[in-house]
């Protein structure tokens, strides 16, 4: 039989491949490494590194699953062969290893080895050559087993989910109202822009509403699930990608759940942490603790507030814009010139709290907020100890929280605070200092504070005498 025919043969055996391109650079193998990294909540690069592959593969892949990790086993059923075992049999059919003594090294039937050079074989060359790569190549294109979207398929169920999820909103006469948002270029939500007004059911929503409207119909059924990978992985065909605008995030790609939890905030460690305060500050029993924060306002203003945890007292930290904010255009990375920059707070809060006794100068509690990445030179020149409460966690400093939600009162969310002065400010602090709280038994907390220097006081002079 010549090559010619048997090419023939193993054509039609085979059936006509259209050519899909390039083959593939990375198997399987690699792509079940770089998804359990990303599972673990490393970054695509350095996952990239751990699966094998470039870095652009590994984007691509990301990119085009959405963010959703398709759940790939850890190996193939050993029912198939793998690619370490394609490459096994190139080597040995190189070395003119028979098929009968190649299924016997890799404890197959004869028939499989037979098979696997048949119908795997590079049938792109004059001789039927077996090629380790185009082998694997060959398997995984054809192990594809694509199911069809419940979405795809049900054109009524389709267009309801499309419905809650993009539809128009109106008012009373069916006129429909709000911006209609910028074009979809595959990114994120815009960033301080308008956004379309739509009806946004979430898909958890979509996927519980569905029982209540259609109660006997069981073909209107769908788990959320279903709806956020028919958004999100590319090949679907269900969704419309832009459709991911309609979400409350916008967000374009799926985040992994172990990338959400990591803490990124790099100027918080661990010697820093909530858990490394002194115990004496839990129970407040030894005044000089303090806890603080900011309070925004409109147009990047702010006001530092700062509350022992004892007494309650209040302290108010002017930030006044620095020179050139207004002219000097906002660029990335560029100096920080709102007024609360971590230079800029380190200094006025440094000024402020050094008035303070020696006594009163223990410790400060704060949030995750960046503008006071400058804690390890505050503390040389303050000497007192920084410590950052958990994320998400307002809780751990509940008395500045409080004393935020009193100050609100005076300085509203969405007006502009640089226009008060410190000294105006500070009268806003005297007047809740002076305010009698239930807590210290309805004395204020100039009082309890007035008290606790006194006792400071009266304690000294008995030492010294």
């Amino acid at each position: 039989m010549g090559v010619a025919q048997r090419q023939r043969q193993v054509r039609e055996y085979r059936g006509q491949i259209p050519s899909p391109g390039r083959p593939t650079v990375a198997w399987r193998e690699d792509r079940v490494r770089f998804w359990a990294a990303i599972a673990r909540g490393v970054k695509t690069e350095d996952a990239a590194v751990e699966a094998g592959v470039s870095a652009p593969v590994a984007f691509r892949w990301f990119r085009h699953a959405g963010g959703v990790n398709p759940g790939l086993p850890a190996r193939v059923s050993g029912r198939y062969l793998s690619s370490a075992d394609r490459e096994e049999i190139a080597l040995w059919r190189a070395q003119k290893v028979g098929v009968r003594e190649i299924a016997r090294r890799l404890g197959r039937s004869p028939s499989t080895i037979s098979r696997e050079l048949r119908r795997n074989a590079s049938t792109r060359t004059y001789r039927l050559a077996y090629k380790a790569s185009i082998a694997q190549w060959h398997a995984e294109r054809r192990a594809r087993r694509p199911k069809v979207a419940k979405l795809v398929s049900d054109d009524r169920l389709r267009q309801y989910v499309q419905d809650r999820l993009a539809g128009v909103v109106q008012t009373a006469d069916g006129a429909p109202v709000g911006p209609a948002g910028p074009a979809w270029k595959g990114r994120n939500k815009p960033h301080r822009g308008d956004r379309a007004w739509v009806h946004a059911w979430s898909p958890a929503q979509i996927a519980n509403r569905l029982p209540v409207e259609f109660p006997d119909d069981e073909s209107m059924r769908i788990s959320h699930e279903a709806i956020y990978q028919a958004l999100y992985v590319q090949g679907r065909g269900a969704l419309q990608r832009e459709l991911v605008a309609c979400l409350r995030t916008g967000r374009a790609l799926r985040v992994p759940r172990a990338r959400a939890r990591q803490k990124a905030w790099a100027h918080v460690t661990e010697e820093v942490l909530l858990s490394a305060r002194p115990a004496e500050a839990e129970d407040r029993a030894v005044p000089g603790h303090w806890e603080g924060d900011l309070i925004i306002g409109l147009q990047r203003s702010a006001i530092g507030t700062l509350v022992e945890r004892t007494t309650r007292f209040t302290m108010l930290i002017h930030l006044p814009r620095e020179q050139g904010y207004g002219v000097i255009p906002r660029t990335k990375n560029g100096p920080a010139l709102a007024g609360y920059g971590a230079i800029a707070m380190k200094n006025a809060l440094a000024a402020t709290m050094t008035e303070l006794p020696e006594q009163l100068r223990r410790s400060l509690t704060w949030d995750r907020g960046k503008e006071l990445s400058a804690h390890a030179a505050f503390r040389v020149e303050t000497g007192i100890p920084v410590f950052f409460a958990d994320p998400h966690s307002p809780w751990q400093r509940g008395t500045n929280e409080n004393t935020n939600g009193l100050l609100r009162q005076y300085f509203p969310k969405g007006t502009d605070l640089s226009r008060w002065s410190a000294q105006e400010i500070q009268a806003v602090a005297t007047s809740l200092n002076h305010r009698p709280r239930k807590t210290l038994a309805w004395r204020t907390p100039a009082e309890a504070l007035d008290e606790h220097l006194k006792s400071l006081q009266q304690v000294g002079v008995a030492t010294t005498g």
